[in-house]
């Protein structure tokens, strides 16, 4: 572990000291001006993050999304000015009023960085450790990006070479999420990926000595990290020159990720608020900001001040962004030239186009087998794999249980791996038990852009994924969730693994499409809808999250209209339904043997299947409506789990089939019976709903 700086080449002129006291100038006027914010650490941080966007990174603000640029992630996105303020110095497009506007409505520099709306944010990052586990997805997926295109080249050769940057604080680190995506990049030998930790030993709460005691360097070398320490100038200032020479050393460690611990002092050079809690999250106080300015030379008086020789300097790196993207489109036309059927494969995986053909490849089951959900889901992910290559993925270490091993002959893992199958440029990826890093590094993994990603677990366990999941729906990030035992027809296993208030829950997540097929043909229609709604034809993407039974379901007739959410599954006998029957996943096969009872007692009835709410609600009007016809009142809705979710379906005349309490250890179908999930029992409350309704109609006539 390196304790201090060595000999730099760093160019670092008067200027660049100016530039890095004005961040610090404007991070503390930008928040004092709103009123709130977090002031302290974007000031301390200044001349890291300086270093990396003036020094260090290959991006060109005049094109922020180009393929062949590094990444930065502020995963202690609270600090968001320190990231706004280099957007600003560098000419991503924000300017000095976006920074007068920090934290007011319609600006572009919210209190956390947006992914999508402010141009250079690469993730949406608040919750604390969540960016740390999107670098390690992006790192990921830089490695697999290489191995589609470009896999024969020498280390640092390719132009789909480039490096992952990311600043993590105290609470970052603090947080499980980040622990279990550090633990996965050590294990993955990602080399491509720099951690700056920001240990400046402050949290809301005061000094970190009320919380944290271990030696966290020592931690980042236990999961197999190249770990450094730079100590800071004699002052107490972060130091440029041993900073840069510490991410140089980074960079020549292919072997593994790094992680550079930064002492640093917070609100450096405040002299009354520097190393103080009240700095964290806190404006400093005119008095304060005055005295700040008086120390680092610039005018009391003033706010937001900039010099013309600042910004002309700083907003230089346009022309030595263009001059590195310049050369790498170089590189990049040399590799096109000499892989032109990989280049023709870049050209459709970048447009978010799918091979011709591809839908010929998925599976068709036959009616009247019974398959669970899950199997069915795996066979078409087998399928997939063949003719879909930018589609990988993987599980929480349930690969088996989930059935989402897309090709079991090749893992992503490193080369000296013992398993045979390791390969640094696998299909499955093993999350191992990590199911919220799992799901953020997902969320990196799509940021990054050119491959489709999904991942799995017990749909129990969304639980420790959800701030992630709520991310990728706030991000419009195309990634699918593999949610399988998704009711108490698992089972033995008993109530900890078996969801019951999950798929509402879940459904309460704005952006965020459930989708829970009936049978084996709904499944592969599900997969084929996910995939073609992750295409630009859609504009923005979402996530979703594919809840899928243990057990085996009877197999029905394949319907397209299973695509449109919701549909009629089977009519009723006479045409016109009298009673309506609406159902989703295992429970659907309840509601057709409720639907036999009632039609053989001489009461028309419809069964609809509706494997995702969310695509039904996008239908219009007229559709929605010839399925669910609003004349007919009388309707019951079947799912094993809370009723939330379709109360607007049933109306005031309607009732639901539901679980409004925790399961039991049994086995599935003694539990289905048990709790009423019976063909007698739904077609029982049909008839209670069926006679109040008919009265009702009666008294109103």
């Amino acid at each position: 572990m390196s304790t201090k700086p060595t000999t730099t080449d760093l160019e670092w002129t008067e200027l660049d000291q100016r530039a890095v006291d004005t961040a610090r100038i404007l991070a503390a006027d930008a928040v004092q001006k709103v009123g709130n914010g977090h002031p302290g650490t974007a000031m301390s941080l200044a001349p890291a993050a300086y270093t990396l966007f003036q020094k260090v990174m290959r991006h060109d603000p005049a094109d922020p999304d180009w393929t062949g640029r590094d990444r930065f992630v502020l995963s202690a996105g609270h600090s968001s000015l320190t990231l706004y303020t280099q957007l600003y110095l560098a000419g991503f497009g924000l300017e000095l009023d976006d920074l007068k506007s920090f934290r007011t409505w319609g600006s572009r520099t919210p209190g956390h960085p947006e992914y999508g709306h402010t141009p250079g944010v690469e993730t949406t990052t608040g919750p604390l450790g969540q960016g740390v586990a999107n670098a390690v997805g992006m790192a990921m997926a830089a490695r697999y990006e290489r191995g589609l295109f470009d896999p024969e080249a020498a280390p640092g050769a390719s132009p789909f070479d480039h490096f992952i940057y990311a600043i993590a604080g105290d609470g970052c680190l603090q947080e499980g999420i980040s622990a279990e995506a550090s633990s996965m990049a050590g294990h993955q030998q990602l080399g491509n990926l720099v951690l700056l930790w920001d240990d400046n030993h402050i949290s809301i709460e005061g000094d970190t000595e009320t919380a944290v005691s271990e030696d966290t360097a020592k931690r980042y070398e236990a999961y197999g990290w190249h770990v450094q320490r730079v100590a800071p100038k004699p002052d107490g200032d972060l130091d440029p020159h041993a900073l840069y020479d510490a991410i140089e050393a980074a960079k020549l460690v292919t072997d593994k990720p790094s992680f550079i611990a930064m002492r640093s002092i917070i609100a450096w050079p405040a002299p009354n608020a520097q190393n103080t809690e009240a700095a964290h999250g806190s404006a400093l106080g005119d008095d304060e900001v005055a005295a700040t300015k008086r120390v680092l030379g610039f005018d009391p008086e003033k706010a937001f001040e900039v010099s013309d020789e600042v910004i002309t300097h700083t907003r230089a790196l346009g022309e030595r962004g263009r001059q590195a993207k310049a050369e790498w489109e170089k590189s990049f036309q040399e590799w096109r030239n000499s892989n032109a059927e990989r280049a023709a494969e870049f050209d459709r995986i970048a447009a978010t186009e799918l091979p011709k053909g591809w839908e010929e490849k998925l599976p068709v089951f036959e009616a009247g087998k019974g398959v669970a959900t899950r199997a069915a889901s795996g066979k078409v992910l087998q399928a997939l794999g063949a003719v879909i290559p930018e589609l990988w993925g993987g599980s929480a270490d349930l690969a088996g249980s989930n059935n989402t091993t897309i090709d079991k002959t090749s893992s992503f893992l490193p080369a000296d791996n013992p398993l045979p199958e390791a390969n640094p440029y696998g299909r499955t990826i093993h999350f191992g038990i990590r199911e919220h890093s799992m799901a953020a590094e997902m969320n990196g993994i799509a940021l990054h852009g050119n491959t489709r990603v999904y991942g799995g677990t017990f749909l129990v366990f969304s639980d420790y994924m959800r701030n992630a999941v709520r991310l990728s729906a706030l991000m419009h990030l195309p990634v699918t969730y593999v949610w399988t035992h998704d009711s108490i027809g698992l089972g033995e296993d008993g109530p900890t693994h078996q969801p019951v208030e999950h798929l509402a829950s879940l459904r309460a997540i704005p952006g965020l499409n459930v989708v829970r097929p009936a049978d084996a043909n709904e499944t592969t229609i599900a997969w084929r809808e996910i995939l073609r709604r992750y295409t630009k034809v859609f504009g923005k993407g979402a996530p979703h999250g594919l809840a899928l039974t243990r057990q085996g379901v009877p197999t029905y007739e394949a319907n397209e209209d299973a695509a449109k959410g919701g549909y009629v599954l089977f009519e009723a006998s006479t045409g016109t339904p009298e009673v309506v029957l609406i159902a989703t996943g295992s429970e659907v096969h309840v509601a057709v043997g409720a639907r036999e009872e009632l039609e053989a007692a001489g009461t028309p009835t419809r069964v609809v299947s509706m494997p995702s709410v969310e695509w039904f609600e996008e239908q219009d009007q007229g559709y929605r409506d010839s399925v669910l016809p609003p004349n007919v009142k009388a309707r019951v809705a079947v799912e094993a789990g809370i009723g939330l979710t379709w109360h607007k379906y049933v109306g005031d005349a309607g009732r639901i089939v539901s679980l409004e309490h925790f399961g039991a250890s049994a086995d599935g179908k003694v539990l289905f019976q048990e709790f009423g999930f019976t063909a007698e029992n739904v077609a029982n409350v049909a008839r209670t709903v069926l006679n109040s309704t008919t009265g009702i109609a009666a008294a109103q006539r």
